[in-house]
C-alpha cells in the first residue's frame, strides 16, 4: 500500500482501485452467500453480515501489516479479514467449521476469523473483550521496541462493557500503540445507541482521557476510511499514544441470521439504508471518474464469483473435525522436572524458610533465570512495599519498573493484558497478582474464562503463558472478601491448572514449575500460612514440584485423609493426636495440585487404608472435595470399609467476627471428630 498523505480517486492508481473493488465485491458476494450454507444444512449457523461497514473494514485490512501489526477482528469483520489477506477458501472453511479452518479447526463459532501465523487473532464472542488483549500485546510492542501497532475492531455497543473502558484507560495511561476501531452502526442487535449511552457517538464517552486521540470517519466511504486509518497509524508513530477511530456505518441487514430486524426497523428506514449501500456508491464513483467502465467492474464481479465457486468446491470436500480430537489442546505440556520428578527432596540441606519467604525468593530467582518474565498487579511495587502481604517485596528495586509494576485497580485489565502481552512472544512469562485477595478476583472472571479456552479454541495455536497468584482462604479474621475460597468454582473451567500448596517447599517448587510452563496456572496461596511456623520447611534453592503429583505428608494404614492448603497442617496435627490416643495411624495426602489431580496417589492410599476423609477449607457443598469423593466412590468403592466423609466450611459466607469465623471454618477439633467417626464406623 503506497503511503500517501491523502487518498482520492485522482491520486490513487487504477491497479490499487481495482484491487479494492475486487476485495469489496468478493467480500460482499460471500457475505450474501453465507446464509445459504445454513439453509442447505452445510453450516455457517452464525453469520453476522457486514454490509454497510465496507469502507472501514477495507481500510483496516489494507493498513494491517502482517509482519509487524497484531489484528483483533470481531465477529462482523469478514471484509476486514479478506482485506488483510484471508482467501475466500479460508473464509468459507471457517464459516462451515471444517477441520482445516485456520482460525479454530471448527472449534469456535463461525464468523470468527483468524490467521495466527499472520497475527490475526482468534477472539472470543464475548463482545469487546479482545480490547484488553490488544492493549496487552501493544504493551509488548512498546517494551520490545517493535515497529507495529495493535488493532482492536468492534461494534459501538461493546464499548458499554466496563472492560473496554479499562482497556482504553490503561492504554492511555501507558501510552501504548493501539488503535481501537469502533464500527458504529447505531444498533446493538435491536438496541439503539440512544439506549446504550447519553452520547450519540460512542467515542465521545472517552472524551477527556489524556494521551488519547479520537478520530472520526465515514465508515461507508472507502477514501475517508483509508485516510483516517492512515492518519491513526501516523499519529501513533509520531505521538506514541493510542487512537480511537470512530467509523459511522450502516447495518444493511439484520444483526445475524438469528435476528429479524424488520421487527424493530420500519420499511422506510431499511429502504433508505439500502440506497446508501457503500459498495454501490463506490462502484458509481469509479465509473463516473472515467477510470473504469461498467464492463470492467462486471468482469471483476465475475472473477470474484468464479473464485468463490472454486473455493466453495474445495471447502465442501475438506475434512470435518475428528470427534476424538476433543481432548487435544485443553492444556499444553508443562515444564518437566528432571531433578525432582516426584516433587520430593531429602530436607537436610539449608535453613528452614517461611512460606512467604519461599515465594519471594522463588519469584526473584525465576526473574533472574528468564529475563522475559514480568509481574504486575494491585499494590505490588511501590517503594518498599510489595503487595498487601509483601510477597513481591524488593522486586521492583532489583528488576526495574519495566518488569515489575503496579496496575490500575481493575482486575479485568490485569488479567486481560496478561493474556494479550503473552501473545507478543512465546518466550514471555507473566505473573500477575490477580487481586489483592482471592475474593476480589471475581471482576476478572470474564477474562479468566475466555483465557482458559484460548488454547482449545485456537486449536493449539495460542495459549496464555500466565501464572495468576491469589492470596486465598481465611483464619485471619478477614470476613467477606478477605477470607473466602474460590478454587471449587475455578476447578469447573477446563484449560486452567490450579495448585494450592501448604508448605514453603511446595510453594517454591510449584511456583517455579508454573513460571516455567506454557499455559495458565492459578496459584492459590494460603495467606494464613505465609508467616506461620507450621508451614516452615527447608527449601532447596532449585526445588521443583511437578503438576499432578500429590505428596504423602504422613504415612498411615487405618485412614486416608486427602487435603490441601490451610487445612493440611490441621490434619497432620489431628493425625498425631489420634495416634497418641488410639494407636491408629492416619495417612495424610497433600494434593498440592488440584488440576491436574493425582488420582493414582489418592486411590492407592485409599486401597491401602480402606477409609477416606476429604478435608478442605472451602465449603463442603459444591467444594472441590465433592469431586475427590466421587472419584473414590466410582473407582475404589470395593476397597471401602466406610462411606467417604467430607469436612469443610459451612454453606455460608465467612463472617468477620472471630466467633463466627470459628463456627464456619474447619479446624483441628472438627477434623478430629471426623477422624474418630471414620475410624469407629
Amino acid at each position: 500500500m503506497p503511503q500517501k498523505r491523502k487518498y482520492t480517486l485522482d491520486n490513487t492508481s487504477k491497479k490499487t482501485l481495482e484491487n479494492w473493488y475486487y476485495l469489496l465485491t468478493l467480500g460482499r458476494q460471500i457475505d450474501e452467500k453465507a446464509p445459504n450454507y445454513l439453509k442447505q444444512a452445510l453450516g455457517w449457523s452464525y453469520h453476522a453480515p457486514y454490509a454497510g461497514h465496507d469502507g472501514i473494514q477495507l481500510a483496516i485490512g489494507q493498513h494491517f501489516d502482517k509482519e509487524n501489526d497484531f489484528l483483533f477482528p470481531y465477529y462482523r469483520d469478514m471484509l476486514t479479514a479478506i482485506s488483510a489477506g484471508l482467501t475466500a477458501e479460508e473464509i468459507i472453511l471457517n464459516g462451515i467449521s471444517k477441520a482445516t479452518d485456520i482460525a479454530s479447526g471448527g472449534r469456535h463459532m463461525s464468523n470468527h476469523f483468524a490467521k495466527p501465523e499472520w497475527n490475526i487473532h482468534n477472539v472470543s464472542s464475548a463482545t469487546g473483550n479482545h480490547t484488553l488483549h490488544a492493549v496487552g500485546v501493544a504493551r509488548g510492542i512498546k517494551l520490545y521496541n517493535g515497529k507495529g501497532v495493535a488493532i482492536s475492531s468492534q461494534g459501538e455497543s461493546s464499548t458499554s462493557e466496563g472492560y473496554v473502558f479499562e482497556a482504553i484507560n490503561g492504554a492511555s495511561k501507558e501510552k501504548l500503540p493501539v488503535i481501537f476501531v469502533f464500527q458504529d452502526n447505531q444498533f446493538g442487535i435491536s438496541v439503539p445507541q440512544r439506549d446504550q449511552s447519553a452520547n450519540r457517538r460512542a467515542a465521545e464517552n472517552y472524551r477527556g482521557i489524556k494521551n488519547l486521540k479520537i478520530m472520526y470517519c465515514d465508515g461507508k466511504n472507502v477514501f475517508d476510511s483509508m485516510n483516517t486509518m492512515h492518519a491513526a497509524k501516523k499519529h501513533i508513530e509520531e505521538k506514541s499514544e493510542p487512537v480511537i477511530v470512530h467509523a459511522n456505518c450502516y447495518r444493511i441487514h439484520s444483526h445475524s441470521n438469528s435476528d429479524a430486524h424488520e421487527l424493530y426497523r420500519d420499511d422506510s428506514e431499511r429502504h433508505c439504508i439500502r440506497l446508501s449501500d457503500p459498495l454501490e456508491r463506490f462502484k458509481v464513483q469509479l465509473i463516473h471518474s472515467g477510470k473504469f467502465t461498467e464492463e470492467e467492474l462486471a468482469d471483476l464481479d465475475k472473477k470474484a464469483k468464479k473464485d468463490i465457486s472454486a473455493a466453495h468446491k474445495k471447502a465442501l470436500f475438506a475434512p470435518d473435525p475428528d470427534p476424538t480430537s476433543i481432548y487435544d489442546f485443553v492444556l499444553p505440556e508443562p515444564y518437566v522436572s528432571e531433578k525432582y520428578p516426584d516433587g520430593l527432596h531429602d530436607g537436610t540441606k539449608g535453613e528452614p524458610r517461611r512460606l512467604i519467604q519461599a515465594l519471594n525468593d522463588t519469584l526473584k530467582a525465576e526473574f533472574r533465570h528468564n529475563l522475559d518474565t514480568y509481574i504486575w498487579g494491585q499494590d505490588v511495587a511501590y517503594k518498599e512495599k510489595g503487595g498487601i502481604f509483601n510477597v513481591t517485596k524488593g522486586m521492583q528495586q532489583e528488576f526495574g519498573k519495566k518488569r515489575v509494576f503496579n496496575a490500575p485497580i481493575a482486575e479485568d485489565y490485569i488479567m486481560g493484558t496478561a493474556n494479550g502481552m503473552s501473545r507478543y512472544d512465546e518466550k514471555i512469562r507473566i505473573v500477575v497478582e490477580g487481586a489483592e485477595f482471592a475474593d476480589y478476583f471475581w471482576p476478572a472472571m470474564e477474562q479468566l474464562v475466555d483465557s482458559t479456552h484460548d488454547y482449545w479454541r485456537s486449536n493449539g495455536a495460542f495459549t496464555p503463558n500466565v501464572t495468576i497468584r491469589l492470596a486465598s482462604g481465611g483464619y485471619i479474621g478477614g470476613g467477606l472478601y478477605h477470607s473466602q475460597n474460590i478454587e471449587g468454582a475455578l476447578s469447573t473451567l477446563p484449560g486452567l491448572r490450579i495448585v494450592y500448596p501448604s508448605f514453603a517447599d511446595d510453594a517454591a517448587g510449584l511456583l517455579r514449575t508454573s513460571m516455567r510452563s506454557r499455559g495458565m496456572t492459578m496459584f492459590m496461596e494460603p495467606k494464613a500460612l505465609y508467616n506461620d511456623p507450621m508451614a516452615e520447611t527447608i527449601v532447596p534453592e532449585d526445588f521443583e514440584v511437578p503438576f499432578g503429583k500429590a505428596r504423602i505428608r504422613r504415612e498411615g494404614t487405618d485412614l486416608t485423609v486427602i487435603t490441601y492448603g490451610n487445612t493440611t497442617p490441621f490434619c497432620l496435627k489431628a493425625a498425631e493426636q489420634i495416634q497418641e490416643e488410639t494407636g491408629k495411624s492416619i495417612e495424610v495426602v497433600d494434593l498440592r495440585s488440584l488440576i491436574p489431580l493425582d488420582k493414582e496417589a489418592v486411590l492407592n492410599s485409599v486401597k491401602k487404608t480402606n477409609r477416606a476423609l476429604v478435608v478442605h477449607e472451602d465449603k463442603v457443598f459444591a467444594g472441590f472435595g465433592g469431586e475427590v469423593a466421587s472419584m473414590i466412590v466410582e473407582e475404589a468403592f470395593h476397597h471401602l470399609d466406610a462411606p467417604v466423609k467430607r469436612i469443610g466450611a459451612t454453606f455460608t459466607p465467612v463472617g468477620f467476627n472471630r466467633i463466627l469465623e470459628k463456627a464456619i471454618l474447619p479446624d483441628v477439633e472438627k477434623i478430629l471428630v471426623g477422624m474418630r467417626e471414620m475410624l469407629g464406623y
